[in-house]
């Protein structure tokens, strides 16, 4: 058997490989790109494209039903699932297009499709081929978690990989799980026209409390269903599936499942390469290298934070530390998350409760309600809001933004924390009005005003103030 050498390999083609290898390329490295499944990973084929697709249609007709808000009248929307899929579809074959097997090796890497399995530190068979490489990158994502509920096996359910193919809009439907997978699906078949019930100790846990009661409240005014009990089983029954909790049982057609997400290890054989591991993912330092020198790991398998934008960043600092002296972190200090809801909720950096941790006495927090903000109002966008966390100091810890287009708002925040600005340098930035970021301004603004009016700096400005006046 000829073995094909390598300078790096990276097995799976999802964010991380996409990225390393065509960063690889460039650098002039002989590159191979392994894959068990379908290029693109979870993000193109049953995670970001078709999911965002989906809420956009779940939009238009939301917007449809509640027109006459506007003084437009209009038919309740119907809707045909069918052609709802082969939207999805057509939105997954764009984006898939410039990443096909074909697209890649014009690029100049090799593309080799089939079961990965390690030889040893520095060989792998991918289907029936051996291959070596002197670096190796493992990205081989996250999988579903099935959680072991009794009766669970027995009845029909999708996970995030199957529900996308749907092509019928279910009466009623059951989502088990309050995470951004779970209330971004139950929003929009809720506003699909299903009459759907969550069953979540709390919708998204890791958030603010308070942009999970704003994203609470919009959820049942919508008409979902929301029960803050966990699943205890599920039977079938005469017309579907009956889902049980300690007080309440529900009956439904369609049955979601969305209980997190596990590192992909199945099959790899680390064992042979020497490669730690725990089922909570691979083992790596900051520079994304694992107990093998040689051998790196990226994005979801690590077990950590799952977002395509942090997998894709690491994907970059893989191929970059594997190739050229010197090592990046691959674990960036400021990292925001966005759940595409409507209203989207966005956070960077420290919650509150975070902050009052590891700074206790020091912290400023700060909430601006959406409806303040003048271009929410004229949008009639009117549920969120903007927090943000600082030291007393001025120092920007976190935020938080719920409302329209939060996750691009985010972004001054974001940026801000990078450069290490402070609330007085935010405030101080002239923001074109009406826009949803111009609200950032007003609260930066607002906390910096309080923080020089009190203590000494306050006593001095107002005593300066008299002098003036």
């Amino acid at each position: 058997m000829t073995t094909e050498k390598y300078d790096l390999t990276i097995i799976g083609a999802g964010s991380v490989g996409l990225i390393g290898a065509e960063f690889a390329v460039k650098l002039g490295a002989r590159v191979a790109m392994l894959e068990r499944d379908r290029i693109g990973g979870d993000c193109t084929w049953s995670g970001c494209v078709p999911s965002k697709s989906l809420l956009k249609v779940a939009k238009v007709a939301h917007d449809l039903r509640t027109a006459s808000t506007f003084g437009i009248a209009s038919q309740p929307p119907v809707v045909d699932m069918q052609q709802v899929r082969e939207y999805l579809r057509s939105t997954i074959g764009q984006i898939y297009k410039g990443t096909t097997p074909e697209a890649l090796r014009e690029k100049g890497m090799d593309i080799l499709l089939g079961p990965v399995s390690f030889v040893d530190s520095h060989t792998l068979t991918v289907g029936s081929q051996r291959i070596s490489s002197k670096k190796i990158l493992i990205a081989t994502g996250a999988e579903p978690v099935v959680p072991p509920l009794p009766g669970l096996d027995e009845v029909p359910f999708s996970t995030y990989r199957q529900i996308f193919e749907n092509d019928r809009l279910p009466r009623s439907m059951v989502v088990i799980g309050g995470g951004p997978v779970g209330v971004e699906v139950a929003q929009a078949y809720q506003r699909l026209g299903t009459q759907v019930t969550i069953f979540a100790e709390r919708l998204l846990p890791k958030e603010e409390p308070d942009a999970s009661e704003i994203l609470h409240c919009v959820l049942e005014r919508e008409g979902l269903r929301l029960i803050p009990e966990r699943v205890l089983s599920v039977a079938k029954c005469n017309t579907g599936i009956m889902v049980h909790s300690e007080r309440q049982q529900v009956e439904c057609d369609l049955l979601l499942v969305a209980a997190g997400r596990r590192p992909t290890l199945d099959g790899l054989n680390l064992e042979a390469a020497g490669v730690k591991y725990s089922e909570k993912g691979i083992v790596v330092n900051d520079h994304l290298q694992t107990s093998v020198s040689t051998i790196y790991a990226a994005g979801d398998v690590l077990g950590g934070e799952q977002f395509s934008h942090l997998a894709g960043f690491q994907g970059f600092q893989a191929a970059r530390n594997a190739l050229l002296p010197g090592s990046n972190s691959g674990f960036p200090a400021v990292m925001p998350r966005i759940t595409f809801t409507d209203p989207e909720v966005a956070q960077v950096g420290l919650t509150t409760d975070q902050a009052l941790k590891t700074h206790p006495d020091e912290i400023a927090v700060s909430t601006w309600p959406i409806d303040r903000v003048d271009r929410a109002v004229c949008d009639n966008n009117r549920d969120g809001m903007i927090k943000l966390v600082a030291t007393r100091g001025g120092t920007i810890l976190g935020a938080t933004i719920v409302g329209h287009r939060a996750g691009e708002a985010i972004m001054e925040i974001v940026i801000a924390m990078q450069h290490k600005l402070k609330i007085s340098d935010v405030a101080s930035i002239i923001h074109p009005y009406p826009t949803y970021n111009s609200g950032i301004q007003l609260l930066a603004t607002e906390m910096a005003v309080e923080h020089s009016m009190t203590g000494v700096s306050g006593t001095l400005i107002r005593t300066a103030s008299k002098l003036v006046r």
